[in-house]
């Protein structure tokens, strides 16, 4: 049901060969009520690859429960076709638009309950993070950042829609990111529990790079 887009014609430029093969198969969700973005991304030995992407859409002049009902069902259907190991969902964040940061949060909130029920673990990244992880700036554009995903992935062409782009950029970062915090976690042990307020001891680049970027998404 859900199509692979230009994923069937992936070739050329050099894709970046750290993805970790035993994490499985990442979708990322680009949430959103008229267009929620999806992209699947998982490692053939050490290359990243699209496996699919869209956009599920839903039309803006039916009653909003309507909406909601449909996004839900296709989420749920998506999640059971695609069977991910893991969703990278986008943070949402405060938006001068109300009534599109309740949208936002509204589809936020339907691919969260689609993996529970599945039982698929959730993390979110602000679009600075995902920025800083793929073009190295968070504070980047969205179309370098969409070009990455382009090379990286080796396709044809940029894909499109943006919030499809989007969604790969969000399952590329954690195909990247979660085997790095898991060893990190595994080489650190426990946290201490700290009642001073300071800074956990050995922080490193990434965590201060990481802060900076959800600084500039909470600006």
């Amino acid at each position: 049901m859900f199509g692979i887009g230009a994923a069937a014609n992936a070739r050329g430029a050099n894709a970046r060969g750290d993805g970790d093969p035993s994490l499985g198969s990442v979708l990322g969700i680009d949430p959103g009520l008229s267009r929620c973005g999806y992209g699947v991304v998982r490692a053939e030995g050490s290359r990243p690859v699209a496996v699919a992407y869209g956009v599920i859409r839903t039309e803006p002049a039916s009653p909003l429960p309507d909406r909601l009902a449909r996004l839900a069902a296709e989420l749920d259907v998506l999640v059971a076709e695609l069977a991910p190991a893991a969703l990278a969902v986008e943070r949402v964040l405060f938006q001068v638009n109300a009534r599109t940061a309740m949208a936002v949060g509204q589809a936020s909130g339907l691919a969260l309950v689609a993996a529970a029920r599945a039982g698929i673990p959730v993390t979110h990244y602000s679009p600075n993070e995902v920025k800083l992880g793929l073009a190295g700036d968070g504070a980047a554009g969205k179309e370098q950042v969409q070009q990455m995903v382009q090379r990286v992935l080796r396709l044809a062409e940029v894909p499109r829609p943006a919030d499809a782009a989007d969604a790969l950029a969000l399952a590329l970062h954690h195909l990247w990111r979660q085997p790095l915090d898991n060893a990190r976690r595994r080489a650190e042990g426990p946290a201490p529990d700290r009642t001073d307020g300071a800074p956990p001891p050995g922080r490193t680049n990434l965590d201060r790079a990481v802060a900076a970027a959800l600084a500039r998404d909470a600006s």
